[in-house]
């Protein structure tokens, strides 16, 4: 099971976390992975700057946005090679 923790805090909802929430569940519906995910909320990592903050089991990753959602998906979800064509 991978845990998804997305941060929800006053900086990072101003950046846009709902837009990262939302982008993350609709592909964890698309590929099926719903019972797969344990997705948190989190309301402050400590990188109130670097926001939208997520963290992928043990692994803080900033800067996240609606945008950059699928890479890391891809990468750090599925596996680093799963969405390369």
């Amino acid at each position: 099971m991978v845990r998804l923790a997305i941060c929800f805090g006053s900086a990072c909802h101003l950046k846009g976390s709902y837009a990262v929430l939302e982008a993350f569940q609709g592909l964890f519906e698309k590929y099926n992975l719903k019972r797969k995910i344990d997705l948190e909320g989190a309301f402050c990592n400590s990188h109130c700057t670097e926001g939208v903050v997520i963290k992928i089991n043990d692994e803080v990753i900033t800067h996240v946005s609606r945008e950059k959602v699928y890479g890391i998906f891809c990468e750090k979800i599925l596996g680093e090679n799963a969405c390369k064509s």
